[in-house]
């Protein structure tokens, strides 16, 4: 029945899905965060949601990491949660009563909302670095900043990145 009503969503608003054993993947489309990928656990007991977010911060872990934990406070079902590698996804699991239309719609929002607007500063704390570096190089060869706009304000500035709150 889970099965059958997931299959039922997705297609209800067009998401097309890879489907292999009780998992699907697919991607949502986001603004910050173009594509964000996400993968639909069926189990027997219980719903399993796992998004990718972000590669592991080239700097400032603590600060980022703080900063996932502080947000999870104020989350709805989903919480921020890093690999043994350090990479940071959106991570939860219901039980299969929540896998009704309506229920993950709210859900998937959840997830589409927080991975977008997170993304941002956590790039602003984790890659400041390799984003002004970035920058410099492209702006010396006249190349294109445009993927680059939404850091133009500390970028411009002398200032580090700022502390996202």
């Amino acid at each position: 029945m889970t099965l059958e009503a997931v299959r039922d969503y997705l297609r209800d608003n067009d998401i097309e899905a890879d489907e292999q054993e009780s998992v699907f993947s697919f991607s949502l489309p986001g603004v910050a965060k173009l594509q964000v990928p996400v993968r639909l656990d069926v189990g027997t007991h219980s719903l399993g949601v796992h998004a990718f977010v972000c590669r592991r911060p080239d700097e400032n872990h603590e600060r980022v990491y703080r900063w996932l934990l502080e947000r999870n406070l104020r989350m709805y079902a989903v919480a921020f949660a890093v690999d043994r590698l350090g990479d940071i996804y959106l991570d939860a699991r219901l039980p299969l009563s929540s896998a009704t239309p309506e229920e993950l719609d709210r859900l998937l929002g959840a997830v589409l909302t927080y991975a977008d607007e997170s993304f941002n500063p956590i790039l602003e704390l984790g890659f400041a670095a390799s984003i002004r570096k970035e920058w410099e190089w492209r702006r010396l060869r006249g190349e294109s900043t445009a993927n680059l706009e939404a850091f133009r304000g500390w970028l411009e500035s002398e200032d580090e990145a700022p502390s996202s709150s």
